[in-house]
């Protein structure tokens, strides 16, 4: 996918140009409306469908106290964007200057850099520009003014009820995976990079890799059978999201490793996707490191049982 930073970096050889608008944390099913209505368009117009989105949430810099953890890091957003067809996405960096950008002249640089835009998608409660002063009733005054097609797109219902990012991040913190699933329109998968560890499993018999998740949104603590996506495999494995009680750190903090079941090599510096299969049990204090050893070995055993 050709990922540009400013619209005029756009090669449109004179095609109308089709635009789908979002922060599109998950790409769930309502992003993908959206998404799906931008390339329609295209395919209509015989133009180029692009993606804009953010490369980090707005409240990161607007309201830090409300910016959520993330469903996905960036390069995973980016990779489910192409995934549904687009060969060109518009990345902003989200920087204090770009937050005092108003709606209006948002809009207006695109409009003036593409040249040629001829559609915006964005969902109907999309708000964008400083002091969130843009909305689709503005983008359809403004596509009136430079002869642009809008749509503001209602949301996606699933049991009765909005789907949303809001609303995905509730399920995946309770634990209802499978809720978030139906919702992203595809297995919900915690993203991580591999770094060097304390090393206490291998020291227990079963090494572990330490997944960095900063920044993500993790299911509740526990232990969980689990399918660990690395290079292209897949590999069944035993996952323990939690505090490492046991270990009475005087500062806990929250850590994430996965024993790869049957595998032998080198992890360090790996992205990996992990996929949720069923949660065995919560996390718990043991008195020792020897009751500890022999809970991760059941685990170990309960999580091949799964997969048998």
């Amino acid at each position: 996918m050709n990922i540009i930073r400013a619209a005029h970096q756009l090669k449109t050889d004179g095609r109308k140009v089709c635009a789908g608008i979002g922060v599109f944390d998950g790409v769930h099913l309502g992003h993908q409306q959206v998404l799906r209505q931008t390339l329609d368009d295209a395919q209509r117009t015989e133009g180029i469908p692009i993606a804009i989105t953010f490369d980090r949430h707005p409240n990161k810099l607007v309201a830090p106290e409300r910016a959520p953890a993330m469903i996905y890091p960036l390069q995973k957003k980016l990779d489910t964007i192409a995934s549904l067809g687009f060969k060109h996405l518009l990345l902003h960096e989200f920087t204090p200057e770009f937050r005092r950008i108003t709606g209006s002249e948002f809009i207006k640089t695109l409009v003036d850099e593409f040249k040629t835009l001829e559609a915006i998608s964005v969902g109907s409660k999309f708000a964008f520009g400083h002091k969130r002063s843009g909305n689709v009733e503005l983008l359809k005054q403004l596509g009136q003014e430079n002869n642009f097609r809008v749509h503001g797109l209602a949301a996606v219902a699933l049991d009765g009820q909005s789907v949303s990012s809001t609303r995905i991040r509730n399920s995946i913190q309770s634990g209802d995976i499978n809720a978030a699933n139906q919702m992203l329109g595809r297995p919900y998968t915690l993203c991580g990079h591999v770094v060097k560890g304390e090393q206490v499993g291998r020291k227990l018999g079963f090494p572990t890799a330490n997944i960095d998740t900063t920044g993500l949104l993790t299911p509740p603590n526990g232990v969980y059978a689990t399918h660990v996506k690395l290079d292209k495999q897949s590999h069944r494995a035993a996952l323990n999201i939690g505090n490492r009680p046991t270990l009475a750190h005087p500062e806990p903090t929250l850590h994430v490793e996965a024993h790869l079941l049957d595998f032998e090599g080198d992890l360090y510096g790996k992205d990996i996707e992990i996929t949720f299969t069923q949660k065995i049990r919560p996390e718990q204090k043991f008195p020792n490191l020897d009751a500890l050893r022999d809970q991760i070995s059941k685990d170990v055993e309960t999580t091949r049982s799964i997969f048998s």
